[in-house]
Protein backbone atom coordinates (compact mmCIF):
# COMPACT_ATOMS: atom_id res chain seq x y z
CA UNK A 1 0.00 0.00 0.00
CA UNK A 2 1.43 3.23 -1.05
CA UNK A 3 0.02 6.70 0.23
CA UNK A 4 0.76 10.51 1.70
CA UNK A 5 4.02 9.32 3.53
CA UNK A 6 5.75 8.31 0.36
CA UNK A 7 5.81 11.95 -0.17
CA UNK A 8 9.35 11.81 1.69
CA UNK A 9 10.80 10.34 -0.93
CA UNK A 10 9.94 13.66 -3.12
CA UNK A 11 12.82 15.19 -1.35
CA UNK A 12 14.84 13.21 -3.18
CA UNK A 13 13.94 13.68 -6.72
CA UNK A 14 16.26 14.72 -9.58
CA UNK A 15 14.74 18.19 -9.50
CA UNK A 16 15.19 19.16 -5.54
CA UNK A 17 17.68 21.88 -4.80
CA UNK A 18 19.43 24.35 -5.98
CA UNK A 19 22.17 22.89 -8.95
CA UNK A 20 19.98 20.13 -9.72
CA UNK A 21 17.32 22.22 -11.01
CA UNK A 22 19.17 23.74 -14.13
CA UNK A 23 19.87 20.36 -15.81
CA UNK A 24 18.63 19.12 -18.59
CA UNK A 25 14.91 17.69 -19.91
CA UNK A 26 14.86 13.81 -20.03
CA UNK A 27 12.95 12.30 -22.83
CA UNK A 28 9.81 11.17 -22.89
CA UNK A 29 9.47 7.38 -21.04
CA UNK A 30 13.18 6.95 -19.92
CA UNK A 31 13.87 6.48 -16.69
CA UNK A 32 15.13 9.50 -15.04
CA UNK A 33 16.08 8.81 -11.19
CA UNK A 34 15.37 5.63 -8.28
CA UNK A 35 14.76 6.95 -4.81
CA UNK A 36 14.96 4.94 -1.51
CA UNK A 37 11.93 5.41 0.93
CA UNK A 38 13.45 4.31 4.90
CA UNK A 39 12.90 5.00 8.34
CA UNK A 40 16.00 6.14 9.23
CA UNK A 41 18.18 8.27 7.08
CA UNK A 42 21.49 7.84 8.70
CA UNK A 43 21.62 4.31 9.03
CA UNK A 44 20.83 3.97 5.42
CA UNK A 45 23.31 6.07 4.49
CA UNK A 46 25.68 3.95 6.65
CA UNK A 47 24.56 1.00 4.94
CA UNK A 48 24.84 1.81 1.15
CA UNK A 49 28.13 3.56 1.99
CA UNK A 50 29.76 0.73 3.27
CA UNK A 51 28.30 -1.57 0.10
CA UNK A 52 28.34 0.40 -2.87
CA UNK A 53 30.70 3.07 -1.69
CA UNK A 54 28.35 6.37 -1.93
CA UNK A 55 28.83 9.51 -0.01
CA UNK A 56 26.29 11.63 0.70
CA UNK A 57 24.77 15.27 0.46
CA UNK A 58 22.10 17.27 1.75
CA UNK A 59 20.70 19.35 -1.72
CA UNK A 60 18.93 22.08 0.15
CA UNK A 61 16.83 22.94 3.44
CA UNK A 62 15.90 20.02 5.58
CA UNK A 63 17.18 17.03 7.77
CA UNK A 64 14.50 14.11 6.08
CA UNK A 65 16.63 13.46 2.63
CA UNK A 66 20.32 13.27 0.64
CA UNK A 67 21.86 12.50 -2.54
CA UNK A 68 23.96 9.78 -3.33
CA UNK A 69 26.91 10.51 -5.05
CA UNK A 70 29.85 7.91 -6.24
CA UNK A 71 33.27 9.28 -7.43
CA UNK A 72 31.50 12.57 -7.46
CA UNK A 73 28.52 11.64 -9.68
CA UNK A 74 24.85 11.51 -8.44
CA UNK A 75 23.36 8.27 -8.43
CA UNK A 76 20.10 8.12 -5.98
CA UNK A 77 17.71 10.15 -3.31
CA UNK A 78 16.93 8.58 -0.15
CA UNK A 79 14.18 10.09 1.36
CA UNK A 80 12.86 8.90 5.18
CA UNK A 81 9.43 8.98 6.58
CA UNK A 82 8.04 9.37 9.77
CA UNK A 83 8.60 6.35 12.37
CA UNK A 84 4.85 6.42 13.13
CA UNK A 85 3.77 5.91 9.36
CA UNK A 86 3.37 2.12 8.47
CA UNK A 87 5.12 1.87 5.47
CA UNK A 88 7.50 -0.22 3.59
CA UNK A 89 10.85 0.81 2.91
CA UNK A 90 11.84 0.39 -0.58
CA UNK A 91 13.53 1.51 -3.47
CA UNK A 92 11.37 3.00 -6.47
CA UNK A 93 12.15 4.20 -10.30
CA UNK A 94 11.09 7.05 -11.90
CA UNK A 95 10.18 8.03 -15.26
CA UNK A 96 10.31 11.21 -17.03
CA UNK A 97 6.78 12.60 -18.53
CA UNK A 98 6.25 15.70 -20.29
CA UNK A 99 3.11 16.48 -18.80
CA UNK A 100 2.52 14.88 -14.98
CA UNK A 101 -1.23 15.04 -15.32
CA UNK A 102 -1.51 13.41 -18.61
CA UNK A 103 0.51 10.33 -17.28
CA UNK A 104 -1.92 10.31 -14.29
CA UNK A 105 -4.73 10.53 -15.90
CA UNK A 106 -3.93 7.18 -18.35
CA UNK A 107 -2.71 5.48 -15.53
CA UNK A 108 -6.24 5.44 -13.78
CA UNK A 109 -7.78 5.51 -17.17
CA UNK A 110 -6.17 1.50 -17.24
CA UNK A 111 -7.36 0.77 -13.93
CA UNK A 112 -4.53 1.14 -11.79
CA UNK A 113 -3.74 3.51 -8.49
CA UNK A 114 -2.29 6.83 -8.71
CA UNK A 115 -1.38 7.39 -4.49
CA UNK A 116 0.37 10.34 -4.43
CA UNK A 117 0.30 13.94 -6.89
CA UNK A 118 0.67 15.03 -9.31
CA UNK A 119 2.17 17.66 -6.98
CA UNK A 120 4.44 20.75 -7.91
CA UNK A 121 8.05 19.89 -6.19
CA UNK A 122 11.16 21.28 -6.66
CA UNK A 123 10.95 22.70 -10.09
CA UNK A 124 9.15 19.96 -11.47
CA UNK A 125 5.96 17.81 -10.73
CA UNK A 126 5.99 14.19 -9.36
CA UNK A 127 3.51 11.43 -8.43
CA UNK A 128 4.13 8.16 -7.05
CA UNK A 129 1.81 5.32 -8.65
CA UNK A 130 1.02 1.17 -8.56
CA UNK A 131 0.61 -0.84 -11.94
CA UNK A 132 -2.34 -2.85 -12.32
CA UNK A 133 -0.16 -5.93 -10.65
CA UNK A 134 0.86 -3.50 -7.54
CA UNK A 135 4.23 -2.51 -8.72
CA UNK A 136 4.84 0.72 -7.55
CA UNK A 137 6.48 3.43 -9.98
CA UNK A 138 6.75 7.18 -10.02
CA UNK A 139 6.44 9.70 -12.62
CA UNK A 140 8.39 13.19 -12.85
CA UNK A 141 7.61 16.33 -15.43
CA UNK A 142 10.78 18.54 -15.04
CA UNK A 143 14.20 19.23 -15.54
CA UNK A 144 16.69 15.89 -14.39
CA UNK A 145 20.58 15.64 -13.29
CA UNK A 146 23.23 15.75 -16.24
CA UNK A 147 24.85 12.57 -16.92
CA UNK A 148 22.19 10.25 -14.72
CA UNK A 149 21.66 7.55 -17.32
CA UNK A 150 20.51 3.82 -16.58
CA UNK A 151 23.58 1.67 -18.13
CA UNK A 152 25.80 4.44 -18.12
CA UNK A 153 28.36 5.78 -15.23
CA UNK A 154 27.25 5.64 -12.11
CA UNK A 155 23.47 5.42 -12.25
CA UNK A 156 21.82 2.05 -11.83
CA UNK A 157 22.98 -0.45 -14.86
CA UNK A 158 19.31 -1.68 -15.40
CA UNK A 159 15.83 -2.02 -13.90
CA UNK A 160 13.60 -5.07 -14.26
CA UNK A 161 10.29 -5.60 -13.08
CA UNK A 162 9.35 -8.54 -12.39
CA UNK A 163 5.31 -9.13 -12.52
CA UNK A 164 2.81 -11.11 -12.94
CA UNK A 165 2.42 -11.12 -16.88
CA UNK A 166 5.47 -9.43 -19.23
CA UNK A 167 2.80 -8.93 -22.19
CA UNK A 168 -0.26 -7.13 -20.43
CA UNK A 169 2.74 -5.01 -17.91
CA UNK A 170 4.68 -4.05 -21.23
CA UNK A 171 1.39 -2.64 -23.06
CA UNK A 172 0.03 -0.98 -19.63
CA UNK A 173 3.61 0.96 -19.36
CA UNK A 174 3.86 1.31 -23.33
CA UNK A 175 0.23 3.28 -23.33
CA UNK A 176 1.05 5.40 -20.05
CA UNK A 177 4.96 6.40 -20.64
CA UNK A 178 4.51 6.34 -24.70
CA UNK A 179 6.84 3.32 -25.13
CA UNK A 180 7.12 2.79 -28.92
CA UNK A 181 7.74 -0.11 -30.59
CA UNK A 182 10.24 1.66 -33.05
CA UNK A 183 11.40 5.18 -33.02
CA UNK A 184 10.70 8.05 -33.68
CA UNK A 185 7.52 6.98 -32.11
CA UNK A 186 9.15 7.37 -28.01
CA UNK A 187 12.53 8.05 -26.98
CA UNK A 188 12.43 4.05 -25.62
CA UNK A 189 11.99 1.59 -27.63
CA UNK A 190 10.31 -2.02 -26.43
CA UNK A 191 11.09 -5.69 -28.06
CA UNK A 192 10.22 -8.89 -27.44
CA UNK A 193 13.07 -11.30 -26.80
CA UNK A 194 12.20 -14.66 -25.82
CA UNK A 195 10.51 -14.63 -22.81
CA UNK A 196 10.95 -11.01 -21.57
CA UNK A 197 10.40 -7.58 -22.73
CA UNK A 198 13.62 -5.71 -23.68
CA UNK A 199 13.30 -1.64 -23.48
CA UNK A 200 16.14 0.38 -24.88
CA UNK A 201 16.98 3.96 -24.65
CA UNK A 202 19.47 4.86 -28.08
CA UNK A 203 21.56 2.02 -28.00
CA UNK A 204 21.56 1.80 -23.97
CA UNK A 205 18.99 -1.54 -22.49
CA UNK A 206 17.47 0.11 -20.20
CA UNK A 207 14.83 -1.81 -18.48
CA UNK A 208 13.45 -5.35 -18.23
CA UNK A 209 10.30 -6.73 -17.79
CA UNK A 210 9.77 -10.60 -16.76
CA UNK A 211 6.64 -12.65 -16.00
CA UNK A 212 5.94 -15.23 -13.17
CA UNK A 213 5.77 -12.61 -9.91
CA UNK A 214 3.48 -14.21 -7.90
CA UNK A 215 0.39 -11.02 -6.44
CA UNK A 216 -0.46 -12.82 -3.16
CA UNK A 217 2.77 -13.93 -1.82
CA UNK A 218 4.24 -12.51 1.57
CA UNK A 219 7.76 -12.42 0.26
CA UNK A 220 8.39 -9.26 -1.44
CA UNK A 221 10.85 -10.49 -3.93
CA UNK A 222 8.29 -12.47 -5.53
CA UNK A 223 5.57 -10.10 -5.24
CA UNK A 224 5.27 -7.90 -8.39
CA UNK A 225 7.74 -4.79 -8.32
CA UNK A 226 10.73 -3.16 -9.89
CA UNK A 227 14.32 -4.28 -8.99
CA UNK A 228 17.32 -1.83 -8.86
CA UNK A 229 20.40 -3.11 -10.54
CA UNK A 230 23.65 -1.44 -8.66
CA UNK A 231 27.33 -2.15 -10.20
CA UNK A 232 29.68 -2.95 -8.13
CA UNK A 233 33.24 -4.35 -8.15
CA UNK A 234 34.24 -7.18 -6.46
CA UNK A 235 30.26 -9.58 -5.57
CA UNK A 236 31.93 -11.30 -2.59
CA UNK A 237 33.21 -7.96 -1.33
CA UNK A 238 29.32 -6.15 -1.75
CA UNK A 239 28.25 -9.29 -0.35
CA UNK A 240 30.29 -9.12 3.03
CA UNK A 241 29.87 -5.60 3.21
CA UNK A 242 26.20 -6.00 3.49
CA UNK A 243 26.21 -8.78 6.00
CA UNK A 244 28.36 -6.67 7.99
CA UNK A 245 26.89 -3.65 7.85
CA UNK A 246 23.07 -4.95 8.97
CA UNK A 247 21.79 -6.78 5.83
CA UNK A 248 21.14 -10.08 4.10
CA UNK A 249 21.02 -11.88 0.84
CA UNK A 250 17.92 -12.64 -0.37
CA UNK A 251 18.66 -14.55 -3.27
CA UNK A 252 21.20 -17.04 -4.67
CA UNK A 253 23.99 -16.06 -6.66
CA UNK A 254 23.04 -15.67 -10.17
CA UNK A 255 25.56 -16.06 -13.23
CA UNK A 256 25.44 -15.12 -17.22
CA UNK A 257 27.81 -14.62 -20.16
CA UNK A 258 28.48 -11.15 -19.04
CA UNK A 259 27.77 -10.73 -15.02
CA UNK A 260 27.20 -12.46 -11.61
CA UNK A 261 24.47 -10.85 -9.31
CA UNK A 262 22.70 -11.02 -6.53
CA UNK A 263 19.63 -9.19 -4.64
CA UNK A 264 20.66 -7.77 -1.03
CA UNK A 265 18.26 -6.35 1.28
CA UNK A 266 19.35 -3.78 3.56
CA UNK A 267 18.54 -3.17 7.89
CA UNK A 268 15.05 -2.11 6.84
CA UNK A 269 14.88 -4.74 3.95
CA UNK A 270 14.98 -2.43 1.59
CA UNK A 271 15.78 -4.86 -1.84
CA UNK A 272 18.26 -4.37 -4.95
CA UNK A 273 20.82 -5.78 -6.45
CA UNK A 274 23.97 -5.68 -7.06
CA UNK A 275 26.03 -7.21 -10.11
CA UNK A 276 29.86 -7.30 -11.01
CA UNK A 277 31.77 -8.74 -14.13
CA UNK A 278 32.27 -12.40 -14.07
CA UNK A 279 35.39 -13.36 -12.65
CA UNK A 280 38.09 -15.23 -15.43
CA UNK A 281 39.80 -18.24 -14.41
CA UNK A 282 44.14 -17.71 -13.98
CA UNK A 283 45.08 -17.92 -17.64
CA UNK A 284 42.13 -17.68 -18.86
CA UNK A 285 42.04 -15.48 -22.83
Amino acid sequence: MIGAGRLAAFAALPGYGGPVSTSRHEGSGAPCWVSLLTRDLASAQRFYGAVLGWSFRRPGRGEGFSLAYRDGAPVAGIGAYAEKLSLRAAWTPYFAVPDADVAAARIRERGATVAVGPLSFGGGRAAMAADPAGAVFGLWQGRVLPGWRVGRGPAPAWLELRTRDAFAAAIFYGEVLDWAGEPPGGCVTAAYEQDHVVLRHGADTVARISGGAVGEDPDPQIRPRWHVHFRVPDLEEAVRAALDAGGRVASPVETSATGRWVTLGDPENALFTVLAPRRTAPGAG
